[in-house]
């Protein structure tokens, strides 16, 4: 698959591509005998991945890091797990705030559409 073909079908820019090769969020990219990129189904597998950590809000560093370790192999499981455990910890803790948020206004919300009925609004 193409840059432009995998820029198509994951969203990305080939820009992003490239930047997320560079800075190894996703490991080294396939290449054809004349050097352009050929994106292999593993090579998309990274590219997947590193959409989902990014869209959970995970920092590039963390991705890098997680790459950096799967590539040194099976000796980095270990540290692998704690990473994706730290991160998932802080995704937790941030749901929660924003579930904190959301039930506040939901509350607010329930106050207004009383007030709506009743032409009472009271402030709590």
């Amino acid at each position: 698959m193409t840059i432009s073909e995998a820029s198509k079908k994951y969203n990305l820019t080939q820009d992003t591509l490239r930047y997320y090769e560079r800075i190894g969020a996703i490991p080294p990219v396939h290449r054809t005998k004349s050097g352009l990129r050929d994106y292999t189904p593993e090579d998309c597998g990274w590219i997947e991945l590193v959409k989902c950590m990014r869209s959970a809000g995970l920092p590039v560093e963390a991705i890098t890091e997680y790459v950096k370790l799967a590539r040194e192999g099976d000796q980095t499981i270990a540290q692998r797990k704690l990473l994706l455990t730290t991160q998932r910890e802080q995704l937790q803790k941030q749901m929660e705030t924003i579930q904190q948020a959301i039930s506040r206004l939901d509350y607010k919300i329930s106050r207004y559409e009383e007030a709506m009925k009743t032409g009472i609004l009271t402030w709590d």
